[in-house]
């Protein structure tokens, strides 16, 4: 690729033709700061990057400006923001990558096609009161919310560019004459009071944009920056044209005083009753990138309140591609991000009770106060049995009471703790010595070393130990005693996949040549080998179902994943269904004949292997997330940010998910996140800042 010029303030002679690991094709736009590109991954993914002008790679402070602001856009990186995939602000030339979702920004879709009409309008204003909830409970306020900031998704509006992010404890980042935002879209604090800027800065912002949307202009219009700041501060502003049902709403959001704003909740339950039929359908006009046009789906309901009513027009896909990629606008007035005061708003030690019919009500609980790390839980014994640091502890699953705890002489733990003979087994990652509990009380059953392991894993009442010398050790869970100890033909470093209900454990090694992979089942209780099969590719087995395996064919140079491949021993039968676009570092689950797969950057897809297609694909824009899991209606999964999110297993929608629960040491992350567990009609997770929770799983739109 021809390196591309840059036409942009400070323009260097050329543009870098990668970034990081990602090559640039084309740009998007240019600005004061910065270039956005289209660019792809190794595996082909698409991605939208910004890359900062050499000019101002040069200054420290604004690299310190660049780093606040790729730090606030992964923290409120989910359903309603472009997650970021994959950033270095310390490179030579800083740069950001994020998703790339198609679609216009606001700006463009009333430029082209004139104000929206009253039902798109209710739900642009819900959706962005969504969004600006999620951003503001993981304490951060854009303060540069506009037009051009919001992205009109398939799903709903996205907003973007996070400009300059301020950690509670750092120093103010602007400078003594500086204007920090756009004037039309600025609340009056942001003018009288740049230091103390909150929330409902951006609150204001939102009914501005609200009148953009609605009427082709701002509510504080005028050519002069300085008259705009008046108005904003000193004048009413103008709703000439907004539908009289919400013109009341919106001119809350503009009230001078921030404390006489609504919050994002009081918004949507306002726009609740606004429109009883209230609608979230999707309200773009148009498709994808490279889909054929489609008509602009109708409204939910008659409109009575709409002063503008013009033809829904279709857009071209060159605006999709082009203007409505802009994902990170590199403008030459960056938004100055800032973090909200106050405690962490995730839940404490009290529960959040939420009534239900059936008499179950949700909890939240930190039952373990210190240590580090995401807490794994499983269900058995009609506890929640659960890891974190040095302790093992059980959890009443009706409302989260501390059962019993027990100190472990271990951290490494690489699952949850399960019930296996009828006692607790904790799941060392690797160690010398095993110890099972009583599920009633938590106290030693039995205890005993055994040969330094590597591995361990669970089928029927057996543990499997691998030992570094490719032998493998299997122990009775009711007695620890030694049941059998071998070598397995074919496996000189043997890992064993075992699946929940499937009485086997499995053997995969692949290849030198990576043409092939070597699949052993063995019999847990007695060793003895069941089948033996060599299989055409890369394969990592992910489930099993209805007496088959399945697998993902990955790429081991590349990564990414190619299909999925079923495999029934009883026939011999090998079924492959290709993914449209290969994903890389996937994690998959099984429910039926469908594999539910998640990708890096929160891309997941069900495919029918019987069918053999893919039934629906969804950007959750959850950067990462744990495996999927399904129960056949729903699929649930959770995000590094603490949140349990709800998808639709026949629609491919999201429905619901909860609060952020961030750990104090939110830059950290862990390697692998733990997968929800599903019993009774609930699903039980947790999070980074410790949290344990159980929501209803029937009503994932009232979480």
């Amino acid at each position: 690729m021809a390196p591309q010029g840059n036409t942009g303030a400070g323009a260097e002679a050329e543009l870098p033709e990668y970034a990081g690991h990602y090559r640039l094709e084309s740009c998007l736009g240019s600005g004061g700061m910065g270039v956005v590109h289209i660019a792809r991954s190794t595996s082909g993914m698409k991605l939208a990057v910004k890359v900062v002008h050499a000019e101002f790679a040069r200054d420290p402070e604004f690299r310190g400006r660049f780093r606040q602001e790729v730090a606030a856009a992964r923290r409120v990186s989910g359903a309603f923001t472009a997650s970021v995939v994959d950033a270095d602000p310390d490179a030579g030339r800083p740069w950001m990558a994020t998703l790339f979702i198609p679609g216009p920004t606001l700006s463009d879709e009333v430029k082209r096609n004139g104000p929206m009409a009253a039902a798109q309008l209710r739900r642009l204003m819900a959706g962005l009161a969504e969004a600006l909830r999620d951003i503001h409970r993981v304490g951060v306020v854009h303060r540069d919310l506009k037009p051009s900031n919001v992205l009109l998704a398939e799903d709903g509006p996205k907003v973007i560019d996070f400009g300059i992010s301020r950690p509670k404890d750092s120093e103010l980042r602007t400078e003594t004459g500086k204007l920090i935002g756009t004037p039309p879209f600025m609340a009056p604090e942001q003018f009288r009071r740049p230091r103390e800027v909150g929330p409902a800065a951006d609150i204001f912002a939102l009914g501005s944009v609200m009148v953009h949307a609605a009427t082709g202009r701002g509510p504080f219009d005028s050519d002069s920056p300085y008259v705009v700041a008046y108005q904003v501060v000193h004048d009413e502003p103008d709703l000439t044209g907004v539908p009289e049902n919400l013109a009341p709403l919106i001119v809350r959001c503009l009230a001078k005083e921030p404390e006489d704003r609504p919050t994002p909740d009081e918004l949507m339950r306002e726009l609740r009753s606004v429109a009883a039929s209230y609608d979230t359908q999707a309200f773009i006009p148009s498709q994808r990138a490279g889909d054929e046009p489609t008509p602009a789906p109708g409204p939910a309901e008659p409109e009575t309140a709409e002063p503008v009513r013009r033809p829904v027009r279709r857009l071209r896909r060159s605006l999709l591609i082009g203007a409505g990629a802009l994902l990170l606008v590199a403008g030459g007035v960056f938004a100055s991000v800032q973090a909200l005061g106050g405690d962490d708003p995730a839940p404490t030690d009290t529960s959040t009770p939420q009534a239900r019919a059936t008499g179950f009500r949700a909890w939240a609980a930190k039952p373990v106060s210190g240590g580090k790390g995401t807490p794994q839980c499983s269900y058995g014994a009609e506890k929640l049995l659960c890891v974190r640091a040095g302790l093992v502890f059980a959890l009443d699953p009706s409302d989260g009471r501390l059962l019993w705890r027990h100190t472990a002489d271990t951290t490494r733990w690489s699952v949850p703790p399960v019930l296996s003979g009828g006692l607790v087994q904790p799941l060392a990652d690797n160690g010398s010595h095993l110890e099972a509990l009583d599920p009633a009380t938590g106290r030693t059953s039995w205890q005993r070393d055994v040969p330094a392991y590597s591995g361990i894993r669970q089928v029927g009442g057996t543990l499997l130990l691998t030992g570094t010398n490719g032998t493998v050790t299997a122990v009775d869970s009711a007695s620890g005693a030694t049941e059998w100890s071998r070598s397995i033909p074919g496996h000189s470093a043997p890992s064993f996949a075992t699946f929940p209900g499937d009485p086997l454990a499995y053997l995969t090694t692949t290849s030198a040549s990576q043409s092939s992979t070597r699949v052993t089942a063995v019999d847990p209780a007695t060793g003895e080998v069941r089948w033996d099969k060599s299989l055409k590719g890369a394969l990592t087995p992910v489930g099993s179902s209805g007496g088959s395996l399945f697998f993902l064919s990955v790429d081991q140079v590349y990564g990414y994943t190619k299909a999925v491949v079923r495999y029934t021993p009883e026939s011999g039968a090998t079924r492959s269904v290709a993914l449209p676009v290969p994903r890389q570092d996937t994690q998959a689950a099984v429910y039926g004949q469908v594999v539910y797969v998640l990708a890096a950057g929160g891309a997941l897809e069900a495919l029918d292997v019987d069918a053999g297609r893919q039934l629906w694909h969804l950007e959750t824009s959850v950067s990462r997330a744990s495996a999927p899991v399904g129960d056949g209606s729903r699929v649930f999964l959770a995000a590094a940010d603490g949140r349990l999110l709800a998808v639709d297993a026949r629609k491919g929608t999201l429905i619901g998910q909860t609060p952020v629960r961030l750990a104090a040491d939110a830059n950290q992350v862990a390697a692998a996140l733990p997968q929800p567990a599903l019993a009774d009609q609930r699903v039980y997770a947790t999070a980074p800042d410790g949290t344990v929770f159980a929501v209803d799983a029937r009503e994932p739109s009232d979480w």
